[in-house]
């Protein structure tokens, strides 16, 4: 089957059948898929030891479906593939630059939705920020140019805080890059407005001596992505381009992973690696049996996520910036709203269930249990946030 016709076929399901290969299309037959508050129910229960319920926790079905680098080694940004790292013996002063900006994006229907965003040029629209990788002890500087007329800031929790940074103005921020980790960095002005219109971006601090692993002594990776996920409220950004205060219930009609949905085999711009999220290098995973890849997710949104990932099980290594007591190899991984986030490893090795064995020429795909996240516009099928894995 080729993979255009896989792909329809398996997003247009909710839940999955067993598939057996036949044409360079493997699809795991190991994998039970749950509806997302069960799953969510049963890991909060086994991560956390309670139970929890979904009042005031979870948003509302019912109102989701009807609305429904390439960088130098040891420098500071990622610039749109895999982040590259060689470890220093001593630490760094690494300068950046920052303009924060605003601009619109055409969304997968076609509608303009407004963005701000911490960019890299006074004229571009970086949504999300573009990545940051140092070394624990670098002291690390970060000017930010407010290109606005309103106030902004810059913030990375438990590291640096600008304080308010008014329109017009600029400031630059020192700190020294503390514990190794995976790091979101946002505007904490105006809660959560600013951060869920695009002011957020990563930041991963590698631990000193070491290419391959998140903090001393974890398991270790051969390549690294950064997953940045968001959800969008139309209504809600255009509030806040008008300098108001978003009154309705949000209802996000758009969700993101690195600032683009995924779009199905032939959609406009199907192709286009800049507005595909299964072709986009920042979020797709590449690699040969035994590039295991390094995934650090951060929700900059308000919905929580449900990630399933085809082909292999993955090593859930930290939560929300703890390591786990205990590494579980899971499919399936919850992910907290408002500043969520998790480290995983995708191993890249053959799929077990897969018939002929898997080594190379293989393609699957990542995906949300959440449905309401694999649609557009409140009901555009296969434009939510997805992404491609892929043997090489």
């Amino acid at each position: 089957m080729p993979y255009d016709s896989f792909m329809t076929n398996l997003l247009n399901n909710n839940y999955h059948n067993d598939y057996h290969n036949k044409n360079n299309i493997h699809f795991s037959t190991t994998t039970t898929c749950l509806p997302i508050l069960q799953i969510m129910l049963s890991l909060s229960a086994a991560i956390d030891g309670r139970s929890k319920t979904t009042k005031g926790v979870y948003m509302q079905r019912r109102d989701f479906l009807k609305f429904s680098t390439l960088g130098l080694a040891g420098s500071v940004t990622g610039l749109g593939t895999f982040l590259s790292w060689s470890p220093r013996a001593n630490a760094a002063t690494i300068d950046q630059t920052f303009y924060i900006t605003d601009g619109m994006r055409t969304q997968a229907d076609g509608i303009d939705v407004w963005f701000q965003a911490y960019s890299s040029t006074s004229t571009g629209l970086d949504y999300p920020a573009q990545s940051m990788i140092v070394q624990e002890g670098d002291t690390v500087n970060i000017t930010i140019h407010n290109t606005l007329g309103t106030t902004h800031s810059f913030v990375i929790d438990g590291l640096v805080d600008s304080g308010d940074i008014p329109g017009g103005t600029s400031t630059t921020v020192s700190f020294l890059a503390g514990s190794a980790g995976s790091y979101l960095f946002y505007d904490r002005v105006n809660l959560p407005y600013n951060r869920l219109t695009g002011l957020h971006g990563g930041l991963a601090i590698m631990p000193k001596n070491s290419s391959n692993e998140i903090y001393a002594g974890s398991p270790t990776f051969k390549q690294q992505l950064f997953w940045l996920y968001n959800d969008i409220d139309p209504a809600w950004h255009d509030a806040i381009r008008q300098g108001r205060t978003p009154t309705s219930k949000f209802k996000p009609r758009y969700f993101h992973i690195n600032g683009i949905s995924a779009r199905p085999p032939g959609s406009t711009n199907y192709t286009d690696p800049t507005k595909n999220a299964f072709y986009d290098p920042r979020s797709q995973i590449s690699g040969k049996i035994g590039d295991r890849t390094l995934l650090r997710v951060l929700n900059a949104g308000m919905c929580v996520h449900s990630m399933h990932w085809h082909g292999n099980h993955l090593e859930w290594i930290t939560r929300n910036g703890q390591p786990r007591a205990q590494i579980w190899k899971k499919d399936v991984i919850a992910l907290e709203n408002n500043m969520g986030k998790v480290d995983v490893i995708y191993p890249f090795e053959p799929p077990p269930d897969a018939w002929p064995p898997v080594t190379s020429g293989q393609q699957y795909v990542m995906h949300l249990h959440d449905e309401m996240t694999q649609t557009a516009g409140g009901g555009l099928y296969q434009f939510g946030a997805a992404t491609l894995i892929k043997f090489k």
